[in-house]
């Protein structure tokens, strides 16, 4: 990656860059001097709101419940046709459980494509899943430029 440059990516190529969904590394803040804590998920992505979406798991060992209300920051990137390309986008999640049905955060979920990756020790139907969305207080995109 030597003599690469870097460019902010435009909207339209950050939302073409995004898709419906994908994959990403999701960090949460933590006190004192304790690292973030970094989970790989899966995102749904909805351009028209600039919303991110998570299904989130909470097996029975997870600690997540201690840090899910902190603030978070979300990065996902990919080597393209067309070179690297990543995006960050930073807020505090918001969880969609409670929501009716006809909120637009709920509508807006139905609008993603979350991927479902198979990384547990036990079937899907045995663990808690909550969905979030993040709408980023922050977010930005670059590419690579030659």
């Amino acid at each position: 990656m030597t003599g690469l440059r870097w460019v902010q990516l435009s909207a339209q190529e950050r939302d073409e860059f995004l898709g419906t969904g994908g994959i990403g590394v999701l960090s949460f803040t933590r006190d004192g001097d304790e690292p973030p804590a970094s989970l790989p998920v899966s995102y749904g992505y909805y351009d028209d709101a600039e919303t991110f979406y998570f299904r989130l798991s909470f097996p029975p060992s997870s600690s997540k419940e201690s840090f899910i209300d902190n603030p978070v920051s979300f990065v996902t990137y990919d080597e393209t046709d067309e070179g690297w390309r990543s995006v960050v986008a930073t807020g505090t999640l918001e969880e969609l459980t409670e929501l009716p049905h006809e909120s637009a955060a709920v509508q807006g979920m139905w609008a993603v494509d979350i991927p479902a990756v198979e990384v547990f020790d036990r079937p899907r139907s045995e663990i808690t899943f909550h969905d979030f969305q993040l709408e980023p207080d922050e977010i930005s995109g670059r590419k690579e430029t030659t």
